[in-house]
Parts: structure tokens; sequence; C-alpha cells
């Protein structure tokens, strides 16, 4: 088994699109994003960042994976916690807020969801589940969808991180709706 890697390895193919066309809308802008991703795992931060010139539009990114992660980084308290019930546009919408206003970006990316293969029983925390937000100046778009693909972990942490962007390049060709 090889152990390199190359470009052709990375991002994910499925993302290489909307990637390309998010980052150039940006860099045309000269406007900047921001990162606040669960499920995803870093995803869509590593594939901003894979792109070159990325440091001229990316300000940062926090993967908040554990609920303690988002106390030390996002602003939630014990309070928080108590009443977190999974993923929801309410989550993502703190979340994209919070980083916005830290991290002082033109747009920030808040993901949440359900990778698998195992979940709950509400809808939200059914594996494939995702909740996205994009915060700006205009406001906080949302958007939530279940990807139909079960339990497939790796499949739904690349479509979370492909429909976060398709959510983004909406949001800046002014497609979303509030």
């Amino acid at each position: 088994m090889s152990t390199s890697s190359s470009s052709a390895d990375f991002p994910p193919a499925e993302i290489r699109e909307i990637l390309h066309e998010v980052t150039t809308l940006l860099k045309e802008r000269k406007e900047t994003v921001s990162i606040a991703e669960t499920a995803a795992g870093g995803l869509i931060s590593s594939s901003i960042l894979s792109t070159p010139g990325a440091s001229g539009i990316y300000k940062g990114g926090l993967t908040l994976y554990t609920l303690p992660s988002r106390i030390a980084y996002a602003g939630w308290s014990q309070e928080t916690i108590a009443n977190y019930k999974g993923p929801t546009t309410d989550i993502v919408t703190g979340l994209a807020k919070h980083v916005r206003k830290d991290l002082e970006s033109t747009y920030t990316v808040a993901e949440s969801g359900t990778a698998g293969p195992t979940g709950g029983t509400t809808p939200n925390r059914k594996p494939g589940y995702v909740a996205l937000a994009v915060d700006c100046e205009k406001g906080t778009f949302t958007k939530e969808l279940n990807t139909e693909l079960g339990g497939d972990r790796v499949g739904n942490m690349v479509r979370f991180a492909v429909e976060a962007l398709t959510l983004l390049k909406e949001v800046l060709q002014e497609e979303a709706k509030l």
C-alpha cells in the first residue's frame, strides 16, 4: 500500500467543482470566509486551504466536534449543553454568528450534522442529517437536509461539505433566501 499522496487525491472529487466556484468568487470580490464545522470534521476548512491563494480568503476555522469544545471556543454554556437536542438550524446559526464575530470574516459557514454510522431516533439525529448556516452582514441563511446516504460516515461528511459550500455559493450569488 502506497503512503504517498498527490493533489489528485484531495480534496475529494465531489467537492472540487463547488470549491473552485466559491473560492474564485471570494477572491474576485476580495471577501473572506471562516468555518465552524462539527460532523464534517475539518473537511470544509482543509478543502479551502488546499486552494492556492487561500490565505487571502480564509480567516480561520474551528472543528467543534465535542460539546466541551463548543464551551471553550463557540460561546456555549453549561445551560446550552443541558438543553442540547442535536444539530438544528438554531445551533448552526449561533455557531456562525459567534465565529464570524470573533474571526471578523465577511462570511462564516457553520455545519452540524449526524454523519453516522449510528445516530438517534429523531430526524436531526439520524445519519445523513445536516443543518447549515452562512452568516454575513445581510443576515443568516440556513438550510437543513438529509443526504439519504444512511450510515455512510465518509460519504455523509463529503456531502455535508458540498452542501455547505453550495449554500455559501448561493449566498454569494444572492440566490439564497433568509
